[in-house]
């Protein structure tokens, strides 16, 4: 009676091969539902064991959690072992391993050699195994959900690692603020002046909203652009910014041309913020921004000793081997924005001439490293200037194993575009830049801006427009 009842309120997910190659940990991520694994999908994890790349550690970390759950529970394997213990009661349900031959008939256009052909033929065997229970297929695969619909068939999308269900949600780093907060939250409001900028602590209904490092804007008669620097229960200190825009505080030659871009300055310029994350579309001017930062503190300020720049080369992670030279040759091609860049900072000291131009040009690409990821695990950066460029293309556990890089003195910026995505499998919801915007947000030494508009050329404004 109880096992009945069980059965007809848990449900059964067939895992297929590429949920565990993203995410070794989905095994434990079902809660009280019972997990089922195919013999292809452990023959498939097997092909994919070899290698450096992320795929190959994740299938081996598959088959080490697999290992531990099956280890002295042998005879039960059919039944079903509980993951219980495994999960460290995160997951109740059981994991079932395929032991025998299933067989279930698919439609003659399916070749039945291929491995997702498999696989739904087993979820279909198993649907009609179990018709009290539901039977879903989980995979990234788009294509595979698809034919599994075709075929009646539950399918969905592995979603346990998705951040956000809707980038649209993210946060931005900034906030409008109208007339009517300063009477809402203006009762008993203190104001003071430190070093040229003003600050005001304000206590109201608003506040426990606020971030640390929220940059809040007001248009109209007393326009205000301020950052909110404190923030304990129902009372906050903000702060107002330093003005990006005037040429008199231009950074290396560059000034702000938008709000949003005098908001990422005065986070880049700041040494007591450690992490930055820069989003936003092509030409809103991230690369420029935090490189024209990253030479003011590294070559004026002398707050760092060098700015190291890395990109992920799509594909992720991946031999650079075949391309001829040294690390830094190798990734020259992936590193044109680096070099554009440079370009525009290089012009805009005009009084040395041409030999001026060609003497600071070599001083500052002496100061700029370019590294390859591969070679990020176990090192320490001191006093560094890491920017980490097209970090959309990294998951989670990339990100995190970059992030930790960072040793005493080092400034870490990520900059990318997450509706440019081109690693399989990661999605705007899913993606490590994603991922370290919304957990970092709210912490003192991080901020975060969504940059809007793009300050290339006009034709490069309305190709993003109308194309």
């Amino acid at each position: 009676m109880v096992s009945r009842k069980k059965s007809k309120t848990t449900k059964l997910f067939v895992l297929d091969t590429n949920v565990l190659l993203h995410d070794p940990t989905s095994l434990y991520r079902f809660e009280e539902h019972d997990v089922f694994i195919p013999i292809i999908t452990l023959e498939e994890l097997d092909a994919h064991k070899s290698g450096m790349s992320e795929v190959a550690r994740n299938a081996r970390q598959t088959s080490r959690f697999l290992d531990d759950i099956v280890s002295g529970c042998e005879n039960k394997i059919e039944a079903g072992i509980t993951l219980k213990n495994a999960s460290r009661d995160a997951a109740t349900g059981k994991l079932i391993l395929q032991t025998q031959a299933i067989h279930s008939v698919l439609p003659a256009s399916l070749p039945v050699g291929k491995a997702d052909n498999q696989i739904l033929g087993i979820v279909m065997a198993l649907k009609e195994l179990h018709p009290e229970r539901s039977v879903i297929l989980v995979s990234k695969d788009i294509n595979m959900r698809i034919k599994a619909r075709a075929l009646g068939l539950d399918a969905e999308d592995y979603f346990n690692d998705k951040v956000l269900q809707d980038s649209d949600l993210l946060y931005t780093g900034t906030r409008e603020i109208d007339e009517a907060f300063w009477e809402r939250n203006g009762k008993d409001m203190k104001s003071w002046q430190e070093q040229g900028r003003s600050f005001y602590q304000v206590k109201g209904q608003d506040v426990p909203n606020l971030l640390i490092n929220q940059m809040l804007w007001q248009e109209g008669p007393q326009p205000l652009q301020a950052r909110v620097i404190k923030v304990e229960g129902k009372s906050a200190v903000i702060q107002t910014l330093k003005d990006y825009s005037h040429h008199k505080n231009n950074v290396w030659g560059i000034t702000a041309r938008n709000r949003e871009q005098n908001f990422a300055l005065n986070l880049l310029m700041d040494p007591e913020v450690d992490f930055i994350t820069l989003l936003g579309q092509a030409g809103t001017g991230k690369t420029l921004l935090t490189l024209a930062a990253g030479l003011a503190m590294t070559l004026e300020q002398k707050l760092y000793s060098e700015i190291i720049m890395t990109r992920v080369t799509v594909p992720v992670g991946e031999d650079i081997g075949f391309l001829p030279g040294t690390e830094e040759e190798k990734m020259a091609p992936w590193m044109g924005a680096l070099e554009d860049n440079l370009d525009v900072l290089n012009k805009s000291d005009d009084d040395g001439g041409d030999w001026g131009r060609a003497a600071t040009r070599d001083l500052v690409r002496s100061r700029i490293k370019v590294k390859s990821l591969n070679f990020m695990r176990g090192r320490t950066f001191l006093n560094k200037y890491l920017i980490i460029d097209e970090a959309q293309n990294l998951t989670p556990k990339q990100m995190k194993t970059l992030i930790t890089r960072a040793g005493p003195g080092t400034k870490v910026v990520c900059l990318g575009n997450i509706s440019q995505i081109d690693t399989p499998y990661l999605t705007e919801g899913s993606s490590g830049l994603t991922y370290v915007v919304d957990r970092f947000k709210g912490w003192e030494h991080s901020g975060h801006i969504t940059l809007q508009r793009g300050e290339r050329s006009r034709l490069a404004d309305h190709a993003g427009e109308v194309l």
